[in-house]
């Protein structure tokens, strides 16, 4: 009905972008708008309320894209990119969960108007992991799975991850809520929101005595009343005097009975150290959370953490991160920075070393800037030559003007050519130098090291 033929879509493609130079050998790989495609039909499939991913969501997931080959294909086509959506929506809309649409398209719409002050004060990682805005979850499913079990408990269901500062407790969360919109969580947590509460949010500008409390009273009831929402609560020991200004009670008080009666359900995250000088001391609250121990990852599972997370850096940086770069960040971190844990230190050495090749490649080179500095000592003398009345040697030296400009033109394309064509690539050199920046350790001896260890 849409008139578009295979023939003439792979007429178009091949048109657009033409034969490759030679046949490919050896593993292809997915670019990172393929890997875009492939979640938004995860999406499309949620949203339409489908328990599979077939064909017709990746054809969505092109659609919704909206930038690729197969988008301007279509729209030359004279396809509308619209119509082809609302055409896939009916074809599908007899499959098993065909009327789930309806529910899953009207419920976000009208969750703003009865979850304005939770969104207020709020995130919800749910929503978030629906959109595929979180970061995958690697090697975390021992806790995931003691959180899940702790929720699942009929008292006392409020777990309490305990763990030194970036070992990934707030990630655990995250990966939760990413097998929530997978639905690979039982029953009884199929449905749950998951919703990260900011503090401070809460406390700023609450000027007068019962301001604050009235905002948290607020949060509260809305939560209470949908009774789908669980609670994150990162730093979960600043509740304990948070919002207590002269004469008021702080956030744990508030909460404290409806965690009692069962009627909220949270995840905390906090430290230790924190966990003994704040929780411990107020024994009605601790009785009320399970804790849960987050040890500090392996070197070995710090590299599958960062394999899992290459695709996000090297599409943000557009840059390739190899192997051995993975494995020198985490072996590098785990030997030199001592005051910070795994895996978070290995990832900032990755984002450093993206970051740091991006800018040099986008800085132009030596010479390209000679020559801005020739065209303005030329243009001086030039000027200085009209001044003199001396119009023979402006005239010379407006020619010369000329051809440095049109110099450094051709000398800034075969930069801009030379830059597409060569991939940047972070190896375990990139990792090295930006350790010895951080470090104040010489690349020299590091590599040294390393090379008398082995």
């Amino acid at each position: 009905s849409l008139g578009v033929s295979l023939e003439a879509v792979r007429a178009q493609v091949e048109e657009d972008i033409g034969p490759g130079q030679q046949a490919p050998s050896g593993h292809i790989p997915f670019t990172p708008r393929a890997k875009t495609v492939l979640e938004l039909s995860l999406r499309e499939a949620l949203q339409l309320g489908h328990n599979y991913i077939g064909t017709e969501h990746i054809l969505l997931g092109l659609i919704r894209e909206g930038e690729g080959v197969a988008s301007q294909v279509l729209h030359k086509l004279g396809a509308d990119l619209n119509r082809v959506r609302q055409q896939v929506i009916q074809l599908v809309s007899g499959y098993q969960g065909g009327k789930e649409p309806q529910a899953a398209t009207t419920a976000p719409e009208a969750a703003p108007s009865g979850n304005m002050v939770l969104d207020q004060f709020g995130r919800n990682l749910t929503q978030a992991a629906r959109e595929s805005k979180l970061d995958p979850v690697i090697g975390r499913e021992t806790e995931i799975e003691r959180v899940m079990q702790i929720l699942s408990r009929r008292t006392k269901n409020n777990p309490v991850l305990i763990g030194e500062p970036g070992v990934g407790k707030t990630t655990i969360v995250e990966g939760l809520a990413q097998d929530i919109v997978r639905g690979d969580v039982p029953e009884t947590l199929k449905d749950k929101q998951i919703y990260t509460l900011d503090l401070g949010a809460l406390v700023a500008g609450s000027r007068y005595r019962g301001d604050f409390e009235e905002r948290l009273k607020k949060v509260l009831k809305e939560i209470h009343t949908r009774g789908d929402i669980v609670l994150f609560i990162d730093e979960i020991h600043t509740l304990v005097g948070a919002g207590a200004a002269e004469g008021a009670i702080d956030a744990a008080s508030i909460l404290k009975p409806m965690l009692a009666r069962g009627e909220l359900q949270t995840i905390g995250a906090t430290t230790l150290d924190e966990y003994r000088k704040h929780l411990e001391k107020d024994a009605a609250l601790e009785r009320r959370f399970q804790p849960i121990q987050v040890a500090e990852p392996s070197i070995a599972d710090t590299i599958e953490m960062l394999k899992g997370l290459r695709d996000r850096y090297e599409a943000h940086h557009r840059v390739t991160i190899t192997d051995e770069a993975l494995v020198a960040a985490a072996t590098l971190a785990d030997r030199y920075i001592s005051d910070r844990f795994l895996p978070d230190k290995a990832i900032d050495l990755i984002d450093e070393a993206g970051a740091r090749l991006r800018i040099r490649r986008m800085t132009a080179p030596p010479d390209l800037r000679e020559f801005d500095d020739k065209i303005a000592d030329v243009r001086r003398r030039k000027e200085s030559a009209i001044d003199g009345q001396d119009f023979e040697a402006a005239a010379r030296l407006r020619d010369e003007e000329k051809q440095l400009i049109a110099a450094k033109g051709e000398r800034e394309k075969q930069w801009r050519a030379g830059d597409m064509d060569v991939v940047a690539e972070v190896d375990e050199e990139m990792i090295a130098e930006v350790l010895a920046v951080a470090t104040g350790i010489p690349i020299v001896k590091l590599s040294e090291e390393e090379s008398s260890r082995l």
